[in-house]
């Protein structure tokens, strides 16, 4: 089956090309400590072994860089940098990998009065110094605050391409084209949204696509693959990660997944009539990475899919969320929401803060706020 493929501009990133045609590159994350090496350089070369085509690693300190040096020098594996709050962290990283990632949301963090502009350019400059490729990553539970004030509060889409745009108009203004873009909820409906409108103005950037949080298997799969067979199938798309809560010794799952949807979209095989089911439980979960302060967090998320079974007929959704750096934001917009720190877990309702308790004893706390939750409520199908 021959597919369209948008006119996008290629990206080189390591000894993968992206983008003009070239094929569907899958991407993985390590869910390891960044600085436990042995650990950090097996997953990586696992992930590769599996068919990754890049493997993501996050860096949040400087202890953190210092072992990513050595990381590199063990695996011949095409490596991406997630830069997270310190956008600084860049000129440590960058010698030692094929491509940064940054979050226009999270550059206000540090500096909050030098304009982004200045920011993107010094990440520009790092970039092309290293040869380094670039991916805006725009995040649904992490919006630059200055476009979400311009838009009601339910229309979260908005404000991510416009943000995207303007980054990517800056980019182009100061000559750096070497450069992703990745819009990305974990509602498969907002995925193709904003990924097809992005597209509509930008068909010449290349994308990366994903369903964030998508959860556990096999619901996490199904997600995405609604979301890539709609997109890829109409051009868009030129890399692609399956986001999965599983295991480290499992985190291969996640190519495996990847490359079996493109294959068969690529066939006909697909489910383009299935609609992601948003009327009963949906339970959201973020993929386990270097950021996950407790591996519990993974016996969590499938502890509260089992706990929360006889709630399935209920339209509320349940978020698992396994750090501190996206779980606050990205749990707010959830009727429950868990966030994972490394000895407790902070629960809440909505917006609201219930409290932070010992991870043997959330799943009580989680089930009395779900009854209550129920009570007021009709099963949204009967």
């Amino acid at each position: 089956m021959n597919l369209p493929r948008n006119p996008t501009r290629a990206v080189v990133i390591g000894t993968v090309t992206i983008g003009q045609g070239h094929p569907i590159a899958v991407q993985s994350m390590c869910a390891t400590h960044t600085q436990d090496i042995t650990a950090t350089v097996a997953q990586v070369n696992d992930l590769h072994a599996a068919g990754a085509d890049v493997v993501r690693i996050a860096v949040d300190s400087r202890k953190d860089a210092d072992a990513l040096a050595e990381i590199r020098r063990q695996t011949a594996a095409n490596l991406v940098i997630d830069l997270q709050e310190n956008y600084r962290m860049a000129e440590l990283v960058a010698p030692h990998v094929d491509k940064l990632r940054y979050n226009p949301g999270h550059l206000y963090h540090h500096e909050r009065e030098k304009p982004w502009q200045d920011k993107v350019r010094y990440l520009a400059d790092v970039a092309a110094q290293n040869d380094c490729a670039m991916r805006v990553g725009v995040n649904c539970g992490s919006v630059d605050p200055a476009k979400a004030e311009k838009y009601g509060e339910h229309d979260s889409i908005s404000p991510m391409i416009e943000s995207a745009l303007d980054h990517c108009a800056f980019l182009d203004k100061i000559g750096f084209t070497r450069y992703c873009v990745s819009l990305k909820d974990s509602d498969p409906a907002k995925v193709i949204d904003v990924n097809r409108r992005f597209a509509a103005e930008r068909p010449d950037v290349p994308l990366h696509l994903g369903v964030t949080e998508a959860g556990l298997p096999p619901e996490g799969v199904i997600k995405t693959r609604i979301a890539f067979e709609q997109l890829v199938s109409q051009g868009i798309g030129d890399t692609i990660r399956v986001s999965l809560t599983v295991p480290n010794s499992r985190k291969r799952e996640e190519i495996e997944a990847g490359r079996g949807i493109l294959a068969d979209i690529a066939a006909g095989r697909v489910r383009s009539v299935v609609k992601f089911d948003r009327e009963g439980l949906n339970i959201i979960s973020c993929p386990s990475c270097s950021r996950v302060e407790n591996e519990a967090f993974i016996e969590l998320a499938q502890d509260v899919k089992e706990l929360t079974a006889y709630a399935k007929e209920y339209a509320l959704t349940i978020a698992v969320m396994g750090c501190r750096v996206n779980g606050p934001g990205e749990t707010d917009d959830a009727d429950l929401g868990l966030w994972c720190a490394p000895n407790f877990v902070n629960l809440k309702r909505g917006g609201i803060e219930l409290g932070a308790f010992p991870y043997d004893e959330i799943l009580p706390k989680l089930k009395q706020e779900l009854d209550a939750l129920i009570a007021q409520r009709q099963p949204a199908r009967v």
